[in-house]
């Protein structure tokens, strides 16, 4: 079991549902200077085709070591005062904060995981020529800063689109948006393009430290 279930209120044990005690805090970002050094390295080339692509390919919210999805070990760490199910891994309720759109979300089924370099983005800059292993990986990926929790109403604006087409409503989340995608990017080794690399440049100028 990975969840305890201590200081419950009586009521909640007797529907066997158990408190998620906070998992380890999501990635923290590099530093402004770390993120412009790894913009500067970033490969420009142009896109490569979508033939082929398919979000199964990246084997989505498989199974962690701890018996439950990626998606489910997302929320567990990401939520605030969140309650499991009896099968300890899926959320009954809690709290989820999009820093997207400045919005916190009730419903655990309106907190979606956002992959911070969109998979289809991730396809055309490299990951058509990996390993089905590599794919599984990056889908999953829980070790750099590369899923957060996003409301449905701004997982759905971002879609597949980078930084070029896309950008955060919430402007005080800019920095740390550009540093991240620009972390994921340099780790997995993608390439990027100019129009790309200007707009991740212009939303770097936002940092303040």
């Amino acid at each position: 079991m990975r969840r305890a279930a201590y200081g419950l209120p009586a009521a909640l044990l007797v529907l066997g549902i158990s408190a998620a005690p906070a998992l380890a805090d999501p990635p923290a970002p590099p530093s402004t200077a770390t993120a412009r050094t790894e913009l500067a390295a970033l490969t420009v080339a142009a896109p490569h085709s979508m033939d082929g692509y398919a979000r199964d390919k990246f084997d989505i919210w498989s199974k962690q070591s701890d018996g439950c999805t990626t998606r489910q070990d997302v929320l567990a760490r990401d939520g605030k005062d969140v309650q499991d199910k009896p099968d300890h891994c899926q959320p009954a309720s809690g709290s989820w904060y999009s820093a997207y759109d400045d919005r916190t979300v009730t419903d655990v089924a309106q907190a979606t995981i956002d992959h911070m370099v969109p998979l289809a983005e991730a396809w055309r800059s490299g990951a058509d020529t990996w390993t089905a292993d590599q794919r599984t990986a990056f889908g999953n990926d829980l070790k750099d800063p590369q899923l957060l929790i996003a409301s449905e109403s701004s997982n759905s604006s971002k879609s597949d689109s980078g930084p070029a087409d896309w950008k955060p409503t919430n402007h005080t989340i800019w920095c740390t948006y550009a540093k991240d995608y620009t972390h994921i990017k340099s780790v997995w080794k993608l390439t990027s393009t100019d129009a790309e690399k200007s707009a991740l440049s212009s939303m770097l100028d936002t940092c303040t430290g």
